[in-house]
Parts: C-alpha cells; structure tokens; sequence
C-alpha cells in the first residue's frame, strides 16, 4: 500500500514537471534584437535608453516583491538586473535556476561615493580579488534593463 502511494505521488511530479511551460510578462519578447549581456556590460552607452533583449540563467530574484531579478552573464561573475516597477510584473521566487529573456531599456543608475565603495567592495570579495577603497574617488554607475516584456523559460 505504502509503495503504491509513492509510485502514485512519483508519478503526479513527473507529470507536473513535463507539464511546466513558459511563463511569460508584459508585452512579447523580441528575440531580434538579442544582445549578450557581456556586450552590453562591456559597452553599456552603445545601449543606454536604447531597446535590447537579453537572455541568461535567473541568478536571483527579489524575495519581497517579486519586483527584480538578476540574470548571469555569458561571462564571469557578471549578471544583470531586470527591474520593475512593483507590480507591474511578479517574477515568481521558484524561477531561479530557470533560464529567461527580457526585453526592455537599458538604464542608468548612479552611485553615489560611498555606496560605490561598498558595492565595488562586494564584487571584489565575490571574485576573491584584493580591493582597496581608497583608490575609489568618484561613484561608478550600474545598469538595469527596464524590461515591456519578460518570458522565462523551463
């Protein structure tokens, strides 16, 4: 009986998993004007308020609100923000690991000085590289991509 109920629940989340599809937000992703992420990053005012697609593994995804995740670069140690407004899309926290493409505007945000220091810091640690704060003189900036549409794929 026991072995029965397990072959039966077996069963139910192999069937559940081959029946995951994609989700998808906002308006449709256009997968023409796909840019790797690592180019943008290399080149981020090529970009800048212009309209790209990205794609990549989800990385991170905001906890609270569902209001951000993160995709990892073709390239190490890199990844890239989507951010929303709250609300307007609820990125689901059990897509992590899942792959997604989003396309969207490429924004600006600017540090100030001292959380420069900070953020240039954690990335320092997270590479396992030597940092000095005190060659930090002026805030560095960070790009997001705004995205009109999201599709994460399983």
């Amino acid at each position: 009986m026991i072995r029965t109920l397990m072959q039966v629940l077996l069963l139910t989340v192999m069937a559940f998993s081959l029946q995951a599809k994609e989700q998808t937000f906002g308006d449709a992703v256009s997968e023409d004007k796909l840019v790797a992420i690592s180019t943008i990053l290399a080149s981020p005012s090529d970009y800048l308020n212009k309209t790209v697609t990205v794609k990549g593994a989800i990385v991170g995804v905001c906890e609270k609100r569902g209001c951000w995740m993160e995709l990892a670069s073709d390239a190490k140690f890199e990844k890239l923000r989507i951010k929303v407004k709250d609300g307007d899309m609820v990125f689901p926290v059990s897509a992590k690991g899942s792959q997604a493409l989003a396309t969207g505007i490429l924004k600006e945000v600017k540090l100030s000085l001292e959380n420069s220091k900070k953020y240039l810091a954690s990335v320092a640690k997270r590479k396992g590289e030597t940092f000095d704060v005190s060659k930090v003189t002026q805030g560095v900036s960070l790009y997001q991509l705004v995205p009109v549409g999201v599709k994460i794929l399983d």
